[in-house]
């Protein structure tokens, strides 16, 4: 590192000796040297340094673009999953839809070389042809039900083929969107990565005791927020039970207390935050949405006022984030990057709202 330094340093002390041994330019016209004695043009103010506050609201915003990027990311990734198992099933429904045409086709080679054994007449016709009156009758309905059996074979193999045809197009319709959500994942993954790395970059042009208060900055702007929405009054009569299901999915989730957050993450050792509320319910027998943004659209939402422990409360307009309600005015989540799972205020963020998974 030590001899990168020295190098950029170099470097920049030749640039400025090329610059200052080189004449100034103008468009059109070399600027006349100052004369000896004449005071140097006042350098370029620098740009001024961000204050502790603004760099905690940028590394925020960028956490919270990372968020956004990632519900993205776990929607394409869950359709993915969904479109490819759709594929097979439709590849296998091809399958077993060749192999009946195969059987259906057997059985009209068959037919079709009766007939011709029997001089081009239908295989029973023949015994139609007799003086035998009741002979007659009761072969002719065996006739009947022959032709009847043709026509319903020919049908079959023609509702068969109609189905393979739906089948096919079918899964071209799916295999693009497939595709189109394997760039989505790939955007959205470039996106996070960015997003991650610009608010570490940022981060790491602060020093040990800097990064120390930023922290308490974050704590108290937390703190702050929590302490005016309890005020509110919000958590008087507040259900204080959770159902013998949301109590099991809370457990799961204080369980995890402590893991770290990695977006994409569904557990055991790690989850983003909407990975642990849709394992914590899974666990509890109920399946939910995997992204944030789809728990706040799909899931029944209730007011803030009948809020029990177990339900999932939703952050910002966006919908970006996500915890679990435990009681007690405190939620269980997994924050952002660079932090574990843990317990916070309800109210530590802007609240979209409430929703119940059962």
């Amino acid at each position: 590192m030590n001899r990168r330094r020295c190098v950029n340093a170099a470097i920049t002390v030749v640039c400025a000796l090329t610059v200052l041994a080189s004449p100034a330019l103008t468009l059109g016209a070399s600027a006349a040297p100052l004369p000896p004695g004449a005071p140097a043009a006042p350098a370029a103010p620098a740009a001024p340094k961000k204050t502790l506050e603004e760099v905690r609201k940028e590394i925020e915003g960028l956490y919270r673009q990372a968020a956004a990027a990632t519900d993205a990311y776990n929607l394409a990734e869950e359709q993915t999953k969904e479109q490819s198992a759709e594929i097979v099933r439709l590849a296998q429904m091809i399958v077993a839809g060749n192999e009946k045409i195969d059987s259906l086709k057997a059985q009209a080679g068959a037919a079709a070389r009766a007939q011709y054994r029997n001089g081009g007449l239908p295989d029973g016709a023949q015994f139609v042809l007799t003086d035998d009156p009741q002979l007659f009758l009761d072969n002719a309905g065996r006739f009947k039900e022959g032709q009847k059996a043709t026509k319903d074979l020919i049908a079959e193999m023609t509702r068969t083929q109609a189905q393979l045809t739906v089948y096919a197009k079918d899964a071209g319709t799916n295999w693009t969107k497939l595709e189109a959500n394997r760039v989505k994942q790939a955007t959205a993954k470039k996106d996070i990565n960015d997003k991650i790395a610009a608010a570490k970059k940022l981060e790491s042009t602060l020093a040990a005791e800097e990064l120390e208060r930023l922290r308490r900055l974050e704590e108290q702007e937390q703190y702050r927020q929590q302490t005016a929405w309890v005020n509110t009054g919000v958590l008087k009569g507040l259900n204080t039970t959770a159902t013998p299901q949301g109590k099991r999915a809370v457990e799961f989730a204080t369980a995890q207390i402590g893991k770290p957050y990695i977006w994409g993450a569904e557990g055991p050792d790690s989850y983003d935050c909407s990975g642990l509320t849709q394992r914590a319910w899974g666990t509890a027998g109920r399946n939910i949405p995997r992204t944030s943004q789809e728990q706040w659209r799909l899931l029944p939402k209730v007011d803030i006022k009948d809020m029990r422990p177990g339900d999932l409360i939703v952050y910002f307009k966006d919908a970006s984030h996500i915890g679990m309600y435990v009681g007690n005015g405190a939620i269980v989540h997994a924050p952002r990057p660079g932090r574990d799972v843990t317990l916070a205020g309800a109210g530590s963020m802007e609240i979209l709202g409430v929703v119940r998974p059962e």
